[in-house]
């Protein structure tokens, strides 16, 4: 296999993750974030785990051609279940949804510390995630965002602090990428609102009359946007 090479998005997700941690890898699928982290040299342990079989089985034939099979835990888990306190310090959950990402993170009691950092990238729902965090004590440290040119992704860094914080509507749409300048986070935000405006119309074409929170969101959004654009 050689050197493994990341798509845009995984691309992004191996950049929030720290240096010279245990990462774990939940979903892992073929290993191929796991594999190539090592290979670069910026962790030197890995846990991979998966729901099923087949992927593990997958995982074990990347890193065993990369050569950093040693260097791996496999793991046959339903997302962090079969994972203790001090098995690893970064958590990487990708490719899932922000709903299920959110449940598995709220069962596993552990991810609660401040030692452990997170690095999920919601395939849908996102927003659900954010409110999660904020809600729930987890402070967001920062967002990415990628494109594979079809559709595009957001990458959410985030680490327990005890905080408890309102989670702002807006906010939860598009949290940290509003502060960031690249054209695939503005472009991200611009199709969340569209997205927005689209089941605004479709509720007020249905004769939905309480459609205040969203409209207001949706307002409060396209200020935003305002806002960051002429500074």
């Amino acid at each position: 296999m050689g050197k493994i090479r990341l798509d845009s998005r995984l691309s992004a997700v191996a950049a929030l993750v720290r240096e010279n941690k245990t990462v774990a890898d939940i979903g892992t699928d073929h290993a191929y974030l796991l594999g190539f982290l090592l290979q670069q040299g910026k962790i030197k342990k890995g846990i991979a785990a998966d729901l099923r079989r087949g992927p593990l089985e997958n995982a074990r034939k990347t890193l065993l051609e990369a050569d950093e099979l040693e260097n791996v835990r496999l793991v046959l888990s339903d997302g962090l279940d079969e994972l203790k306190k001090g098995d690893c310090e970064d958590i990487v959950i990708a490719g899932m949804g922000g709903i299920l990402i959110k449940e598995i993170l709220e069962r596993t009691p552990w991810v609660f510390d401040e030692n452990i950092h997170i690095v999920a990238q919601p395939m849908t729902h996102a927003e659900v995630l954010r409110g999660f965090f904020l809600e729930n004590g987890f402070r967001i440290l920062k967002e990415s965002s990628a494109t594979d040119g079809k559709r595009y992704y957001c990458i959410i860094s985030a680490q327990y602090d005890g905080i408890r914080r309102d989670a702002a509507e807006w906010y939860t749409y598009v949290g940290e990428l509003i502060k960031n300048h690249d054209d695939v986070s503005r472009s991200y935000i611009k199709k969340t609102v569209a997205a927005l405006e689209k089941k605004l119309d479709a509720m007020q074409n249905a004769g939905v009359e309480d459609i205040g929170t969203l409209a207001e969101t949706v307002a409060v959004l396209k200020q935003k946007i305002t806002e960051e654009n002429d500074g």
